[in-house]
């Protein structure tokens, strides 16, 4: 939503209001209607991530990303040309085309920006919800660098809570809520296998077995779909 008001959903309608507005007249417009699309492809990576539901995570779209990059590249050669014109043989009509291809430049600039900056911020939410270790079907959506990031902020966020708390640090990914009561009723919803809680037990984890365990020791298996709390 962020990125939908920072970079806007009507192109033809922004394009238009940069010819008239900062140009003062539509001089222009119609030679520039075949440059419309430089501006459609930027946006439609705002739209994906705005029809991905909350929490989610879509696959990395690097052709996207790519097709914009391109076409800032062409923006920005067919600038230089026209500037080099405008310079050495005076042709002053050459500014409005100038201008428009400059603000679109800046705009797919955004697109791109919030996209991957929308990216990182739900990516560093996974983090909290599953921990660590994410899902095999989460990790295949990030791409090299995104992967890369995460393992850095991953490293950043362990030395942090070891830093706090006393000897055995503080994992302040748990209990985001207050929490009613200490130990919370599970169930199992695949087979895990043995589990060790603080005080040495061993808890065998099978598929529909009830436990009665450490809320804290739960939250990450709750988040991972191996339990399920049994609310009474």
């Amino acid at each position: 939503r962020f990125a939908l008001l920072c970079c806007g959903l009507s192109v033809k309608g922004f394009l238009l209001r940069v010819c008239v507005e900062k140009f003062g007249h539509k001089q222009g417009w119609c030679s520039l209607s075949a440059e419309i699309m430089f501006c459609e492809k930027g946006i439609e990576l705002i739209r994906e991530l705005q029809r991905a539901a909350d929490g989610q995570l879509p696959a990395f779209n690097e052709d996207g990303i790519r097709q914009v990059l391109e076409e800032m590249k062409a923006l920005y050669e067919q600038n230089q040309t026209d500037v080099n014109e405008a310079k050495s043989d005076g042709r002053t009509d050459l500014i409005p085309t100038i201008k428009f291809r400059h603000c679109c430049l800046l705009r797919n600039k955004r697109c791109v920006l919030a996209y991957l900056y929308d990216r990182l911020l739900r990516i560093r939410s996974l983090r909290w919800e599953y921990g660590s270790v994410l899902p095999s079907g989460i990790r295949f959506h990030f791409a090299a660098e995104e992967t890369e990031w995460f393992n850095q902020y991953k490293k950043s966020l362990a030395t942090y809570m070891r830093s706090i708390g006393g000897e055995g640090g503080l994992d302040i990914t748990q209990d985001m809520k207050p929490p009613k009561s200490l130990f919370i009723e599970v169930r199992c919803l695949k087979d895990y296998g043995e589990y060790e809680i603080d005080d040495g037990t061993i808890v065998l984890l099978k598929k529909n077995s009830q436990h009665f365990m450490p809320r804290w020791k739960c939250e990450q298996l709750i988040r991972q779909g191996v339990l399920e709390h049994v609310l009474s």
